[in-house]
């Protein structure tokens, strides 16, 4: 007997590339239940979580305590650490200097999302989808899968 291949087709489900600024991944350490939301979905394989180099290390100078160090470890463990971009490529967004690596790096890893506390340099792009990525605030995304 021949094996027939069925022609049913199963979906596919995309997951969401979820890039998270250094204020995200701080809070996370640091104990934010809420924030945890996050590495639950992606253990769910609803998402993939990115960061970049950069903003690993600026969450790494920002943790005193060797607990909340060892916390972004584990976090990072689930995560797609996405090589650091030339800086002085010119960023499609009016950001400061110091946040330009933070767009660059969620545009090279094709994220469709890039999530982050800093109402103060990324508030005036919230709820903005530039060049493919969502700038939203981290309550915005996870309220908008419910």
């Amino acid at each position: 007997m021949a094996f027939s291949p069925s022609k049913k087709k199963i979906p596919v489900v995309k997951k969401d590339r979820i890039f998270l600024d250094a204020n995200v991944l701080f809070s996370a350490a640091y104990g934010s239940s809420g924030l945890k939301r996050f590495w639950n979905l992606a253990r769910k394989g609803r998402c993939l979580l990115l960061a970049s180099g950069y903003v690993v290390e600026g969450t790494r100078r920002n943790l005193s305590l060797s607990n909340h160090l060892k916390n972004l470890e584990n976090l990072l463990s689930s995560m797609e650490i996405i090589a650091d971009v030339d800086f002085q490529i010119p960023c499609p967004i009016d950001l400061p200097e110091k946040d330009r690596p933070v767009f660059l790096a969620a545009l090279a890893g094709k994220a469709d999302y890039l999530v982050t506390g800093d109402r103060t340099h990324f508030g005036k792009f919230f709820d903005q989808t530039i060049q493919g990525i969502k700038i939203l605030l981290p309550k915005d995304y996870l309220q908008s899968l419910t």
